[in-house]
């Protein structure tokens, strides 16, 4: 078994996140793009965990989490902070677990996910005006409540889980070359590559984020967090700051980075819905506008396995994306 570059979270680790999870969680398909293919020289497929509980990739990483807590971790109850679908996986696995979950947003996150969250069964606190606000107020609710954070991205346990879908991709194509994962502050893309730079150290796993919310890529340039406004309309991808294990897992791992724009964004997200029938949410379609764009250059035979990352946007803002053009 090869073993990958960074102790944080090793292959190994991903192999034990997904036998804590086995059987509780969909296994997504791996879609073929003939457009795609045809124009890059390539085999691109499209890793669907917009398909996946709660609409996105997250219960992974949550229910890897989870299964570690001792019983008086579980009886005090977790909290988080999200801007939607770590909120929602959260509270669904939460609830499956019995566990107490109370979700930390702001008041400019989405009206859909936040309903979402609730629904699924977790407190959630939308007090804070913005984002900077709600991270200063999780710091003192963890402080106050004595819960357990179950981070949204830089727990090792959360990375580890969100890997099992790099494992995936290499069961259901082995000859992948090249991973392209959608990055809001790196705990997928930490995890993928784990599982994939683990089992081939030759492939390449390339994050993909908006230009208007680049924290991983301006963290890779000088190595180490560095805190941004993130401004995409790609809402799943703003996170503030890349988490420092995430940085340090993807600098040892060799991680490249690409940015596209919110326009590049749009136009993948109409690509998506009209020609693969993948109904996802923009922060999802960063990868395939990395393709569309030819941002990322696709050698002739390469395989290419993108992940789009989930599907839960608002009606308005998918209605409003496929009417611009």
């Amino acid at each position: 078994m090869a073993t990958t570059g960074s102790d944080l979270v090793t292959l190994d680790d991903v192999y034990a996140a997904r036998e804590r999870i086995d059987g509780r969680l969909h296994r997504t398909p791996l879609l073929r793009s003939a457009t795609l293919s045809k124009q890059t020289g390539g085999d691109v497929r499209f890793k669907a965990e917009l398909f996946q509980r709660t609409g996105s990739f997250k219960p992974r990483g949550v229910l890897n989490r989870l299964a570690t807590l001792t019983d008086d971790e579980k009886a005090r109850g977790v909290i988080s902070i999200s801007a939607g679908n770590h909120a929602q996986a959260l509270a669904y696995a939460s609830a499956v677990e019995g566990i107490d979950a109370l979700v930390v947003m702001w008041r400019t996150a989405s009206p859909m996910k936040i309903a979402a969250a609730r629904g699924y069964g977790a407190t959630v606190d939308d007090s804070a005006a913005d984002i900077p606000a709600a991270f200063e107020y999780l710091d003192r609710l963890v402080e106050e409540t004595g819960r357990t954070l179950v981070h949204p991205y830089d727990d090792p346990l959360v990375m580890a889980g969100q890997g099992t879908v790099g494992l995936e991709i290499l069961e259901d194509a082995p000859e992948t070359d090249v991973a392209l994962v959608p990055v809001g502050g790196g705990g997928l893309v930490s995890g993928i590559a784990a599982a994939v730079k683990g089992s081939k150290p030759g492939a390449r796993v390339i994050a993909i984020e908006p230009e208007l919310s680049a924290a991983l890529h301006e963290s890779l340039k000088v190595g180490e967090p560095v805190t941004i406004e993130p401004r995409s309309l790609a809402d799943g991808l703003n996170g503030p700051y890349a988490g420092p294990n995430c940085v340090e897992v993807c600098t040892a791992l060799g991680v490249e980075s690409v940015l596209v724009t919110d326009e590049e964004i749009k136009d993948a997200f109409r690509f998506l819905y009209g020609r693969m029938k993948l109904a996802c949410e923009p922060a999802g379609a960063a990868t395939a506008a990395a393709l569309l764009s030819g941002r990322v250059a696709v050698e002739p035979g390469q395989t290419v396995a993108a992940v789009v990352s989930g599907g839960n946007v608002a009606r308005e803002t998918a209605a409003a994306i496929l009417a611009e053009h």
